[in-house]
């Protein structure tokens, strides 16, 4: 997790901000559009074969070799699926020669990135924590060091950069990583025999079938709206309006890459409660509050502070008068806005959400997640054409509250919790204190930036006032983690 929360956030605001500050909206838009567009159907490469082969080979690290071979191979036939659906697809929905030529390379980077993330499940099914730590964070520094080399070496000139030089030191990463994941893994398997076995990888595919569907259904309603945004709007304003909504969608991602790696370690957590028959309202509570005071402190500065950090972020274009950065920025300000209130909800969706994975409620996950599909295409075709990049984040809004409760209420049936009045007491006196606090210090002739790191401390001692977060409670719940993770 540490190395993570070094790497990746300057990964995102760092590089990936810089080149479309170059590049420019239209540019990276366009980009933002089609990636998110192969991710959608990213789940066709996996379909749950790595969670599967991590617990099979952590159980049994001699099937090691025999999984390796019949695994792999069942990626290649997945790798050559996952193309033919991408590019009908993309011919379908209007895609012309220069938006196919970029799928082609964004698609090659899904299937090396599938392939690096299940060879190195094998690495920690081995046990190998420290070589999988280093690996789960290599192709990003990669990436790092080839894009820094091309921006800001002053070998090249910064108007020679393209949006496809960002991509191939992309593929140029996930190669590497994947040769030096794969000969870790190959001084562990032995001898290897090659032999197609259909009926393993066809007994794979059928028990992986409804993970896979709630992996692509989740990611339909939460990756499709740049991807409608560069196709509902007319082609004059659709690339630049989805780097508008790229620029606040930025921050949204960093921020939910946090809130997701706190799931990840939930997930083992509320397992190994569940099977052992132990009460689970503490557990839940306690995370359930973290989560929120975390998310709540972020989202309520983020938009008090929206302008300034839109403004601290992006930089004036070349040729670009005052006028038009400004009205960018205020876009981008207003759409950050309204996605720091989805950050909330999806990061609270990781509490409850895992919380049923973890009971195995899959076909209710499935059913909210399709929901949430059709709820996400029904208000972006009538938001986009009316509020353009603003109308697909109003849309995130509505889906990401709406899959929060469902979920939120089904978990609260299902498993009996009860949280108690206090609780919900402790929650709106938290959000009314910061939100007040927050105001005051915005208004005050504080310098912005030195007001909006005292809002930030602010909100995690107000956490403790108002008893939305207990010194004892936290070491109970890092005590716990712990000690699931050693085990």
């Amino acid at each position: 997790m540490f190395i993570n929360l070094l790497v990746k956030p300057f990964w995102i605001l760092g590089v990936d901000r810089t080149v479309q500050n170059i590049v420019g909206d239209a540019s990276y838009g366009t980009y933002l559009a089609i990636f998110n567009f192969s991710y959608l159907f990213y789940i066709i490469l996996d379909i749950g074969l790595t969670n599967y082969n991590s617990k099979e080979i952590a159980q049994n690290n001699s099937l090691l070799s025999k999984y390796f071979v019949g695994i792999s191979q069942a990626k290649i036939f997945l790798s050559v699926a996952y193309f033919i659906i991408i590019f009908v697809i993309g011919l379908t929905i209007g895609y012309n020669t220069e938006q196919m030529k970029l799928l082609a390379i964004v698609g090659l980077n899904q299937v090396l990135l599938s392939f690096v993330l299940y060879v190195r499940s094998n690495i920690s099914a081995l046990l190998l924590f420290k070589t999988d730590s280093i690996l789960s964070v290599l192709d990003r520094v990669l990436m790092i060091l080839i894009c820094s080399f091309l921006l800001w070496s002053g070998i090249f000139p910064k108007s020679d950069f393209n949006i496809y030089w960002f991509v191939y030191s992309q593929t140029a990463s996930y190669v590497i990583t994947l040769i030096i994941a794969i000969y870790i893994v190959l001084k562990h398997t032995g001898k290897l025999t090659i032999k197609f076995n259909f009926p393993f990888v066809l007994m794979i595919i059928k028990k992986s079938l409804p993970y896979a569907l709630l992996v692509l259904l989740m990611s339909f309603y939460n990756r499709l709206e740049p991807v409608l945004i560069e196709r509902i709007l007319p082609k004059d304003i659709s690339a630049i309006q989805a780097g508008i909504y790229a620029r606040a969608y930025r921050l949204f991602d960093a921020g939910n890459n946090i809130s997701y790696l706190f799931s990840v370690i939930l997930l083992p957590l509320f397992a190994a409660v569940i099977k052992k028959g132990e009460d689970l309202q503490a557990l839940v509570k306690q995370s359930f509050g973290l989560m929120l005071t975390m998310t709540c402190i972020i989202a309520i500065v983020c938009i008090f502070y929206s302008q300034n950090l839109m403004e601290l972020l992006y930089t004036i274009q070349d040729n670009e008068s005052i006028e038009s950065y400004n009205l960018r920025i205020t876009e981008s300000s207003n759409i950050l806005k309204i996605l720091m209130g989805s950050f909330v909800s999806i990061s609270v969706t990781y509490i409850f959400g895992t919380l049923l994975t973890a009971n195995g409620n899959l076909k209710q996950l499935n059913i909210v997640a399709a929901v949430g599909v059709v709820i996400n295409l029904t208000l972006n075709f009538i938001f986009i054409p009316v509020f353009e990049a603003k109308g697909a984040a109003m849309t995130s809004l509505c889906v990401q509250f709406a899959t929060c409760a469902i979920q939120f209420f089904i978990a609260k049936r299902i498993f009996n919790l009860k949280f108690g009045i206090s609780f919900w007491i402790s929650i709106l006196s938290f959000i009314i204190l910061l939100v007040t606090t927050t105001s005051l210090l915005k208004s005050s002739d504080m310098y912005w930036l030195t007001s909006f790191i005292i809002s930030l401390g602010l909100g995690i001692v107000l956490a403790f006032i108002t008893k939305m977060l207990d010194f004892k409670e936290l070491k109970s719940l890092l005590l716990s983690s712990v000690e699931h993770i050693k085990k």
